[in-house]
């Protein structure tokens, strides 16, 4: 039953070996389990990274806005000290420029240059904080 040919095994000894076979959770000799992979990435995220909607990214590309490595620490720390304050959508004003952000999700829901707040009217937030 076990014979090879060509070097193949055959379709009913392949048929056997999987149907025949009890289900198993042990992953397969050397390779991590899917739930120790998870856990070690969950550790490694940056979990203080501000992220960016794409109604966000969109507006600062079209406003020609840029953030250095130090003004988005910035926006980072300052997204964390609203936290700290249980506010939920806060302002950030980070030297000429605006931003709404999620606080719970650290997410940057818009963004404006001094420009585009000329009228200095900020609707839905519950907070502010300067950086």
């Amino acid at each position: 039953m076990n014979q090879r040919v060509n070097g193949f095994t055959s379709i009913e000894q392949v048929t056997n070996q999987y149907l025949n076979k009890t289900k198993s959770s042990t992953p397969i000799s050397g390779t991590p389990a899917f739930s120790s992979i998870l856990k070690n990435q969950l550790e490694n995220a940056d979990t203080n990274s501000v992220k960016f909607s794409k109604h966000a990214s969109m507006r600062l590309d079209d406003r020609n806005i840029t953030l250095s490595k130090e003004q988005s620490l910035r926006l980072e720390q300052a997204t964390a000290k609203a936290s700290e304050k249980g506010i939920q959508e806060s302002l950030v004003l980070l030297d000429s420029m605006a931003f709404i952000v999620n606080v719970p999700s650290q997410t940057v829901v818009t963004a404006m240059n001094q420009e585009e707040s000329l009228e200095k009217v900020f609707t839905n937030i519950d907070g502010a904080v300067i950086a």
